[in-house]
């Protein structure tokens, strides 16, 4: 049968077995062809998306950096626009990639962003918007990307993530009381008792059947909600599972520190007012969080968010320890 007769499935499942069967030696499957195909196909999607936002042609921002496994600064860029492609007219947010990056200072970050737009071909006066964290070469006022930005197109409108600063506002809060640093340190060692072998994992999996442990996060702090819930609905059984590394695990210093967390950390009433407190404080905190990340927030829409969790702060300082 010719190769032109079968369907692209057909041929593409045939392959295997006919480089298996030696019955062809040109494969296609270096790492070299697959890198190609993979770039090629990254190509063809970004081509497409600037397409939309061409159409479109107003659209805005968002830059956040961070080092790589190699600890190299990198920039991820998304753009966001109105796609007006199809009939359903719609706010997309498309990820662009990352973007080396050698100068994090405010200039050479614009410089970086000026440059990629440069490449796909969008014109820096078609923004409209942009966004970032809180890092001072990103928002800063004299000499941060946005004031950079701001100069050569006054169009484009600056708004700070508020979902970062609602990160920072809880971080901040929590790093001035000794108390929610002794509590948080506490969550981690209990995690860390049963992440330090598999055996121990299988201790805490034989004796909790719904949430697994999280390690907690040290940057996303309403994210803390998940290692909290998982102890705050299965105290008990943690404690058991606790008591059983204790008994059975050969080394003594994790043996005491398994007895230490059950009997102490766990048993005493100060610790599971705060899980209480705590859990709740965050599964606020989270909630909004995750309304202020949604594509189509608008931002009357997050000022109230924001309003109403101010207001549960409020209600729980006066009410919520009833």
């Amino acid at each position: 049968q010719r190769i032109g007769e079968l369907s692209m499935p057909c041929i593409v499942k045939r392959h295997p077995h006919r480089i298996t069967n030696e019955e062809t030696h040109t494969h296609y499957l270096d790492f070299k062809i697959q890198n190609e195909l993979i770039h090629l196909l990254a190509y063809a999607i970004r081509y497409e998306i600037v397409k939309k936002i061409k159409s479109a042609k107003y659209f805005s921002f968002i830059l956040d950096c961070t080092p790589d496994a190699s600890y190299q600064e990198q920039m991820s860029i998304i753009i966001r626009y109105v796609d007006s492609s199809s009939s359903h007219v719609c706010i997309e947010e498309s990820f662009l990639g990352f973007l080396d990056v050698n100068d994090t200072t405010g200039q050479g970050l614009f410089e970086v962003l000026e440059n990629e737009l440069k490449l796909l071909d969008l014109d820096i006066d078609d923004v409209r918007g942009q966004g970032y964290d809180n890092g001072s070469n990103m928002k800063g006022n004299q000499k941060g990307v946005q004031r950079r930005l701001f100069n050569v197109n006054p169009r484009a409108f600056y708004s700070a993530c508020g979902c970062h600063s609602l990160n920072l506002t809880l971080c901040d809060m929590a790093k001035t009381c000794g108390k929610a640093k002794d509590f948080f340190g506490i969550i981690q060692r209990i995690y860390t008792t049963f992440a330090n072998s598999t055996k121990k994992w299988q201790i805490l999996k034989n004796n909790i059947t719904r949430l697994t442990l999280k390690s907690v996060s040290a940057t996303r702090w309403e994210s803390r909600v998940d290692s909290v819930k998982a102890i705050r609905l299965q105290c008990a059984d943690i404690r058991e599972a606790l008591l059983q590394v204790s008994e059975t695990d050969n080394d003594t210093k994790m043996s005491s520190e398994a007895k230490s967390l059950a009997n102490n950390e766990l048993g005493e009433h100060e610790f599971i007012v705060a899980i209480v407190i705590w859990y709740e404080v965050l599964y606020a905190v989270n909630l909004v969080s995750k309304h202020l990340q949604a594509k189509d927030m608008l931002i009357d829409v997050a000022i109230e968010k924001v309003q109403g969790l101010l207001s549960f702060f409020k209600g729980y300082r006066d009410t919520g320890f009833l």
